[in-house]
C-alpha cells in the first residue's frame, strides 16, 4: 500500500467515527475513573479494531486479541466469570481462528472477501449457540456469576458473532451490536456499586456505534465485491 493510500485508507467519516469514540472514552474515564489504565488501554483498542473491521482489514483480529485478553480481566474484577470465559475461551481463540480464516480469503491486500451464507448456515449458528448457552449457563451458576441471567445471555450473542466474524458475514457486526447491547445492561448495573465503571459502560456505547457503521459498511463492500464478480 502506497503512502497516499494509507493516508487516505480510512474516509473522513471514518476518522471522525474513531476520534469521537477515542473523545468520549477519554472523557469517561477522567471523569468516573481516573485509576484503571488498563480498562482504557482495552477501550481504546478494541474500538481501533473496529474501525480496521468495518473495513474488513485483518488488523482488527490482532487488535481483537489483544482486547479480548485485558478484557476478561477486567471482567473478572467485577466477578463477571460469564465474560471473562467468554472473552478468553473463546472470543480470543475464534480472533485467532478469524485472522487465518480472513488473511486466506482476501478481497484485496487490505480487505477480506465476503462469504455469502445460507440459510443452513444460519440454522448451525442458532443450534451452537443453544447449546453454547445451555452450558455455559451451569458453568456461570457454579461460579455465582454477577448478574447471571443479561451474562448468559451475552454468551450467546458473543458466540453468534465470533461464528458470524469467521464465517466473514456481514451479520456479524449485528451480532456485535446486540452483545453491545447487553453488555451496556451489565456494566450499568456493575456501575451502581462502583462508578467506575462506568468508563466501561461508555466503551460500549462507543462499540455499539461503531459496529453500527461496520455493517453498513460491510453491507456496501459486498455490493462492490458482488459486482467486481459480475463484470
Amino acid at each position: 500500500m502506497k503512502i497516499s493510500q494509507k493516508i487516505n485508507y480510512f474516509s473522513k467519516a471514518e476518522l471522525g467515527l474513531w476520534s469521537g469514540s477515542v473523545i468520549l472514552i477519554l472523557t469517561a474515564f477522567l471523569f468516573f475513573d481516573r485509576e484503571n489504565y488498563m480498562t482504557l488501554s482495552a477501550s481504546l483498542i478494541g474500538v481501533t479494531s473496529l474501525i480496521f473491521a468495518a473495513k474488513g482489514n485483518p488488523v482488527a483480529q490482532v487488535l481483537m486479541v489483544i482486547f479480548s485478553l485485558l478484557y476478561g480481566i477486567i471482567s473478572y474484577t467485577f466477578s463477571y466469570y460469564g465474560e471473562m470465559i467468554t472473552y478468553i475461551g473463546m472470543t480470543l481463540p475464534m480472533a485467532v481462528v478469524s485472522l487465518i480464516s480472513w488473511v486466506k480469503n482476501p478481497y484485496s491486500k487490505s480487505e477480506v472477501r465476503i462469504e455469502q451464507l445460507k440459510r443452513n448456515d444460519f440454522i448451525i449458528m442458532l443450534l451452537l449457540s443453544a447449546v453454547v448457552t445451555f452450558i455455559f449457563y451451569f458453568i456461570l451458576d457454579f461460579f455465582d456469576t454477577a448478574n447471571i441471567i443479561p451474562s448468559t445471555i451475552s454468551v450467546t450473542t458473543s458466540f453468534a458473532a465470533v461464528y458470524l466474524t469467521f464465517r466473514r458475514s456481514p451479520y456479524y457486526a449485528l451480532a456485535y451490536a446486540l452483545n453491545d447491547i447487553v453488555l451496556i445492561i451489565l456494566w450499568s448495573m456493575a456501575s451502581l456499586k462502583d462508578i467506575t465503571y462506568i468508563s466501561v459502560t461508555v466503551c460500549f456505547a462507543a462499540f455499539l456505534v461503531n459496529d453500527i457503521y461496520g455493517f453498513l459498511n460491510w453491507k456496501t463492500m459486498e455490493k462492490r465485491q458482488l459486482d467486481g464478480i459480475k463484470s
